[in-house]
């Protein structure tokens, strides 16, 4: 790299740890506090009740306070990461670091803690006594040996999961690595002969998981910046690279590397030399995990050793050995069954996760994450990428269970899949709310087309819906096409096989399918000549189609191009037997809960008709979710003080609401804070029939819905779910083009059950 290069990615890692306030964390409250009444019961004399329930039970403490999602990092700078021993409050960057990542992927809060303390006995004091604050304490940058010391005497002495990431988070997922690399190669862990170098924490630490997992002593060979390790040796000697001392005369990495099926590496750049590395075995598992420099560089082990199975510490290469595979998840599953420590079970379990993992199908999450690579498990796919979302689910229940059998669990979980679904709502914003329409749609058999088949998003959908629903898709493109794309993507799911096809350049049907769309479509100048040729290039008309002559129950399409095109083509086939588009309805999770908005798509300026179908047809779909319909109409008018305009016409169609008894609470015209803010409403006016914030708002104009949905998500993290089309008996649903593959599974999921009155 470039000293330019050098100097610009310095900067810029500046300047984002101190705009647009320096560092990476805040505190922020989890309850109201904007009244007498909330300061009495956050602090005095409220609070002293609180207290006083976890005098009697300190089990209390779980209940009433933070502790048991807290967790302490700890250090003392003198092993920092690539940068040696800095001192702990030049460490604090660092930390921060570690508990930011901590809150990203398994939602724990962190407090950073820097001591400055070198002696390690009274470094164990200090964090000992912070016992009460944490449910866990993580250690961090300590130097060997005295992180042996420290931890060992936190374990002893306190009764809350003390981990140091250092030694067994690296070890965890070397030996999850580890375990898929033997898996590649053909070779087992009792067989295989390991040289080591590094007599480090991490070092250690990782050979012992591997112990563990069936290597066997005698097979290990650990060298330091002295040589091998042999019995009695007596330089910079401790008793736990003794415990790996091998008896012979052999004293060099050069004299023991022949042979040898696996290299683990935690020391310094260049220590294997590509001679070295040609010594030893056929499919060599090579793990050089020196930061930012490997002990050998991939390029010179393809040299030497072509067949090699290798991994790194950095993410510009396959197989990055990274702890935050680990550190977040087994702290979730210790906390959450109120682990009394980490042993080594729910280690082993951990490993076996991630494991695990890797050899499923990548998420499609990981695979929007790291676009361009290929995820697919093999010699350059070891183990899962930190961005899979799958990871806290699958490690952390894995984790939590092995807590519960080894008997070190205080809060066992009764139902551990309840537990495991909870996990992966944390992650998949969408997953409570869509549970009530995934369960209908495993209890409706419903076949679904999706008209851009050979879609990389619709691909994984497909794969998602056979493995969450009992959905049948069907998928509108190529064969060959989609078979390549599958293999190319790393998903099981093969066309014939797992799901049907329907080929738009050969197909059986195409002669009934031109022919339906010719005679649906003659008196609207389509000749045999024009059906033809839609049949043969427009997907979503040959969905449409399908649905028409009931190959399919329902329609997806919207992945490319505009939303109206294709809207004109799901009406010129779907639109029939008293079904018409009425309206597109937005689901969009935010922090703070649900909120539905239409019409945001199909009509651009709505008559009072039209405003009160899209209302009655959004109280519909809201309750398919299992809410009840909170609806306001909103405009720049409130309560009748614009008397034309779009007030006008949501005043009418209220009129007709009226009239039909809907049986839903709806109200309007008002402006959107008033719709969500109850005080305010209720100031304005007392009379409301809207009790409580609304959950749906609906729009005189398209533009006004379309803007509003794009800014919750574009500026308020908001996940969308739908667009959900109403109106057409759910038979078809357009999706925007930025739609993920989990949003048309959730999509597939809102199309997987009838709506009775064409919803």
């Amino acid at each position: 790299m470039s000293d330019n290069s050098n100097e610009t990615l310095r900067q810029a890692a500046l300047f984002y740890h101190a705009n647009p306030k320096p560092g990476k964390l805040e505190v922020r409250a989890t309850k109201p506090l904007a009244n007498g009444r909330d300061l009495s019961r956050a602090y005095s004399p409220g609070v002293a009740e609180a207290c006083l329930e976890i005098k009697d039970d300190p089990a209390n403490a779980a209940l009433y306070t933070a502790r048991q999602n807290l967790v302490a990092v700890v250090s003392n700078g003198s092993a920092v990461l690539g940068l040696g021993n800095i001192g702990a409050l030049a460490s604090k960057p660092v930390m921060e670091g570690k508990a930011v990542l901590f809150k990203k992927f398994a939602n724990i809060d962190c407090f950073d803690i820097e001591l400055d303390e070198p002696d390690p006995e009274k470094l164990a004091d200090i964090v000992c006594a912070m016992g009460p604050t944490f449910g866990a304490i993580n250690l961090e940058d300590i130097k060997a040996p005295d992180c042996f010391i420290v931890e060992k005497l936190c374990r002893e002495r306190m009764s809350i999961p003390v981990f140091h990431d250092d030694q067994h988070g690296t070890a965890i997922v070397v030996g999850a690595a580890a375990t898929n690399a033997l898996r590649v190669a053909g070779k087992s862990f009792e067989d295989i002969k390991i040289v080591s170098t590094g007599g480090g924490a991490a070092g250690i630490a990782c050979l012992n998981m591997l112990l563990k997992l069936g290597v066997r002593r005698e097979n290990v060979w650990l060298c330091d910046i002295h040589g091998l390790v042999y019995k009695g040796r007596t330089e910079d000697m401790n008793p736990q690279k003794a415990e790996f001392a091998q008896d012979t005369g052999l004293r060099t990495l050069d004299d023991v590397i022949g042979g040898a099926d696996m290299f683990l590496g935690l020391s310094g750049p260049g220590v294997l030399k590509p001679e070295m590395a040609a010594r030893m075995s056929d499919t060599p598992i090579i793990f050089a995990l020196a930061n930012p420099t490997p002990e050998i560089m991939p390029d010179a082990v393809r040299a030497v050793k072509p067949d090699a199975i290798m991994a790194t510490g950095r993410s510009d290469f396959p197989n990055q050995v990274n702890n935050v595979l680990c550190f977040p998840f087994i702290f979730r599953g210790a906390l959450d069954v109120g682990a009394t420590e980490i042993n080594d079970d729910m280690a082993i379990a951990c490993v076996s996760g991630i494991a695990e993992l890797a050899r499923a199908t990548t998420s499609a999450e990981a695979a929007a994450a790291y676009k361009g690579e290929q995820l697919n498990f093999g010699r350059d796919y070891l183990i899962p990428k930190p961005f899979d979302p799958r990871l806290v689910g699958v490690v952390s229940a894995a984790v939590a269970q092995a807590a519960m059998d080894s008997g070190v669990a205080t809060r066992p979980i009764d139902d551990l899949t309840a537990y495991k679904q909870k996990l992966n709502q944390s992650v998949f914003k969408s997953a409570l709310l869509m549970r009530p329409l995934f369960e209908t749609a495993r209890a409706s058999s419903r076949r679904v087309v999706f008209a851009e088949g050979e879609d990389e998003r619709v691909l994984r959908a497909a794969q998602a819906v056979l493995e969450e629903t009992t959905e049948t898709p069907i998928l509108i493109g190529r064969p060959e096409v989609i078979e390549v794309r599958c293999e190319r993507h790393g998903l099981s799911v093969r066309p014939g096989r797992d799901f049907e096809i329907v080929n738009p350049e050969n197909d059986p049907r195409y002669r009934d399918y031109w022919t339906t769309y010719h005679e649906l479509m003659e008196r609207d100048g389509v000749t045999p000549d024009i059906a033809r040729a839609v049949m043969r290039t427009n997907t979503t008309a040959i969905g449409a189609v399908a649905v028409q002559r009931g190959d399919a129950d329902a329609l997806i399409c919207g992945t490319f191009g505009e939303y109206r095109w294709h809207l004109n083509y799901v009406t010129q086939v779907l639109g029939r037997d008293g079904r018409s588009p009425h309206g597109a309805l937005s689901l969009m999770i935010l922090e703070d809960g649900p909120l539905f908005v239409a019409d945001t798509q199909v009509l651009e300026l709505p008559t009072p008709d039209q405003i009160a179908r899209i209302t009655e047809g959004a109280a519909r779909h809201i309750r398919r979710f299992g809410l009840e319909p909170r609806i306001a109409l909103c405009s720049q008018s409130q309560f009748g003080n614009h008397r034309e305009g779009s007030g006008k016409r949501l005043r009418e169609a209220i009129a007709l609401l009226n009239q039909r008894g809907c049986d839903f609470v709806y109200e309007g015209e008002m402006n959107v804070d008033t719709a969500l803010d109850p005080d305010l409403c209720a100031r304005i006016f007392p009379r409301s029939r809207l009790k409580g914030e609304a959950n749906c708002l609906i729009f005189a104009h398209a533009d006004a819905a379309s803007g509003v949905r794009n800014i919750l998500k574009m500026r308020s993290d908001g996940l969308e779910v739908g667009p959900i089309l109403m109106g057409m008996g759910n038979k078809a649903h357009i999706v925007s083009p930025s739609i993920t593959a989990r949003g048309l599974l959730n999509v597939a999921a809102i199309a997987g059950t009838p709506v009775a009155h064409y919803g």
